[in-house]
């Protein structure tokens, strides 16, 4: 069974290569909580701050939040692509990242190398991408173009194959945000029922979003995350209620400063 746990999770972004003038200009003044910077140091960003989640078979789970809340972060963290700075992380199942529709493509390949390329990014065996290869033929309508190099295709083209490909996985746990790009209206179609399947195959589901309609639709609960902490959880209409109200404040972003680390070089 599928299983997510985060205890006390916080994340810290190191910044390194600020401009001194820049520096100057930011710490002349209080914005965010920002200290004084002292000596060769550099500044370290909370992105995430004390998050405990718990994320069982049969959740689809919705992020809510303005730019910069940490809605990105978290769905990395728990990807495996950024390593928490305090905290534990728990995950059983296969996990998989639907952040872009072309995963690993590479233009000086053809459309069938693609295939395997980008399968095997997102985690497939060879033999699973040979398996599934007539679903992603059938579904890409790229016909004798995968034979040919991909930069003789168009942008459509390419969405559609990267998208044929990243949409037959298997996971346990999907990773999805909703910048995913889905190409020209007829496809754009095709390609949300065809997420709508994905995910029905789906354990688990964590899904970044600013629609509370696509929340409603696609997830049975949703956080609010604020500033990198989950400051509401719970049934979708609760949350999407609170995150309408926080809109109603405007939310600039905020620069917090979770210690001064001495600098590599």
């Amino acid at each position: 069974m599928a299983h997510i746990t985060l205890e006390d999770v916080t994340t810290d972004i190191p910044v390194y290569g600020l401009q001194r003038s820049l520096r100057k200009a930011l710490f002349g003044r209080v914005l965010g909580g920002v200290k004084q910077e002292k000596g060769n140091k550099h500044i370290v960003v909370r992105a995430l701050d004390d998050i405990t989640l718990e994320l069982r078979d049969g959740e689809r789970l919705g992020l809510m939040g303005h730019n910069g809340a940490g809605k990105t972060t978290l769905l990395r963290v728990i990807a495996g692509i950024y390593t928490p700075t305090q905290g534990r992380i728990h995950i059983h199942g296969r996990i998989s990242t639907l952040f872009n529709t072309a995963p690993g493509l590479d233009a000086d390949d053809t459309g069938y190398e693609n295939i395997y390329t980008c399968g095997r990014y997102l985690g497939m065996s060879k033999k699973e991408i040979a398996d599934k290869l007539p679903d992603i033929e059938r579904f890409a309508e790229l016909g004798d173009y995968l034979a040919l190099p991909v930069r003789t295709y168009s942008a459509g083209m390419m969405t559609r194959l990267g998208f044929a490909v990243a949409t037959t996985i298997d996971p346990d746990i999907l990773i999805l945000d909703e910048g995913l790009s889905a190409g020209d209206a007829r496809f754009a179609e095709r390609a949300a029922k065809r997420v709508e399947t994905l995910i029905s195959r789906t354990n688990i589901l964590v899904f970044a979003s600013h629609s509370g309609d696509l929340i409603k639709k696609l997830c049975n609960r949703a956080v609010l995350l604020h500033h990198g902490r989950a400051v509401v959880d719970g049934a979708p209409d609760r949350v999407i209620a609170e995150y309408h109200e926080l809109l109603k404040t405007p939310q600039p972003p905020t620069l917090t400063v979770a210690e001064e680390a001495p600098l590599i070089t």
